[in-house]
């Protein structure tokens, strides 16, 4: 177990870890604890009673969050003619093609989301094993791999947040920044929980929502009750 520092063992007091607090209650406690001397982000994670190696219980998807996430967004968009200037327009931070396939492959990484057209995605694959791991592979299932552009650049700037269920099956979502009001950290949260809910897959056994923790960037977690999640 690594040696927490003092400010995290005095925030850590404040939490009851026995107890599952109510939405509301979970954000007001992550602010209360967080000691980073910077504007923390705020994440949820979920911990999913789903079989994540079975095909049929795989959860990947993307949501835009009402209040953002506090984080501009880097947007690399993958397009040629029309598209380009569709995704310039847009507001896209960088567009291309070839050039910025071999910038990425010397390394090149000052971006946060890619954005293909379908007819770009035979080049867009040769980065696979690049991209791949780091997670930003653009994907249909996210909305990143579209012909329509502009609406996949506005929604990634608006706060459009991926998900996905990692090999133990759990999903880790940003809903914003310390900052933020609470009803607007608790608006983000019913958001993802309520895109999650939906997202169940039929093969899924059991207890769907395991464990919900709310969590500032350098702060304790702080367990969210179940029979709270749509409480406003």
């Amino acid at each position: 177990m690594a040696k927490r520092g003092k400010k995290y063992v005095e925030a850590a007091k404040l939490v009851d870890r026995t107890k599952a607090y109510s939405v509301g209650e979970a954000v007001e406690l992550v602010k209360k604890t967080n000691n980073a001397k910077f504007d923390a982000s705020v994440e949820v994670a979920f911990r999913l009673g789903v079989d994540p190696r079975k095909n049929d219980q795989q959860i990947r998807g993307a949501v835009v969050l009402p209040n953002g996430t506090g984080k501009t967004q880097r947007v690399l968009v993958f397009a040629k003619g029309e598209k380009a200037k569709e995704a310039e327009a847009a507001g896209a931070d960088f567009v291309g093609d070839s050039e910025f396939i071999t910038k990425i492959q010397q390394g090149w990484f000052d971006f946060d989301v890619i954005v293909a057209t379908p007819d770009m995605m035979g080049e867009v694959g040769k980065l696979g094993r690049v991209l791949g791991p780091k997670g930003l592979m653009p994907n249909p299932k996210t909305g990143t791999v579209t012909f329509e552009v502009e609406r996949a650049v506005n929604e990634i700037k608006a706060g459009k947040v991926e998900y996905r269920v990692d090999k133990a099956g759990n999903i880790h979502v940003p809903i914003g920044k310390v900052s933020f009001e609470d009803a607007k950290l608790v608006e983000n949260f019913n958001t993802i929980y309520e895109t999650l809910l939906k997202a169940k897959p039929a093969a899924a056994k059991g207890t769907y929502m395991k464990n919900v923790a709310v969590t500032s960037t350098m702060g304790p977690g702080v367990k969210v009750d179940a029979s709270s999640f749509s409480a406003k």
